[in-house]
């Protein structure tokens, strides 16, 4: 399989990052490489599609916006590493199920670097130390690609979390790398999280774009 694309864009707004990878996805061919996106966003909550309102419990002044990704409720904010997967699923030959499993995997293998046991669920898709959440998973499959992706907790205000039902779970916990003994920047974690996605997706090697 051809390279993974790899782009930085920094701290960035959700809503234009959400509108560039529709008009990515929608303007791709059979020709368009398959890329990652790294972000941060300011704090905010999305609604996944099947989303329940009494899953939000308390936003208060954080922004909420409904989404076209699957899944319920989660948050993000700075100090959380976003990677948004931007692949050509029916061209790799990839089933949804297989490309969570297989992100999952990279985080798992992530987490290990650091002396972290960490495991997915299959009721509930995402990774997990013990029965706390550190990453959500949540894509949309459109024209047979994929966009939104995955977050993971770095070092980041994790009490927001407590104003939701992470992923539509009431009294899910969640942690974050920084307090387990790993790093505290996403910046250090990026190249091994993106060199990962590569291998457990089968691409020949990341770089980047």
């Amino acid at each position: 399989m051809a390279d993974l694309l790899v782009r930085q864009l920094g701290l960035r707004d959700y809503e234009p990052v959400w509108r560039e990878m529709q008009r990515f996805t929608d303007g791709r061919d059979e020709n368009s490489p398959d890329e990652l996106w790294l972000v941060e966003h300011p704090p905010l909550f999305t609604l996944g599609m099947n989303s329940k309102e009494e899953h939000l419990l308390a936003p208060g002044a954080i922004p909420v916006i409904a989404i076209d990704r699957g899944g319920q409720v989660t948050y993000h904010g700075p100090g959380q590493q976003i990677v948004y997967l931007l692949l050509d699923l029916k061209r790799n030959r990839l089933g949804i199920r297989a490309v969570v499993e297989r992100i999952e995997a990279a985080v798992i293998r992530l987490l290990a670097d650091y002396g972290i046991e960490a495991r997915g669920r299959r009721d509930a898709p995402g990774v997990y130390v013990g029965e706390r959440k550190i990453a959500a998973l949540g894509l949309r499959v459109r024209r047979g690609c994929s966009y939104h992706g995955l977050a993971l907790n770095v070092k980041m205000d994790l009490e927001p979390f407590t104003r939701i039902n992470p992923c539509g779970h009431p009294g899910m916990e969640v942690t974050q790398l920084v307090d387990l003994g790993g790093p505290d920047d996403p910046a250090q974690i990026a190249p091994a999280l993106c060199r990962y996605l590569a291998q457990e997706l089968g691409y020949d090697s990341c770089r980047l774009g």
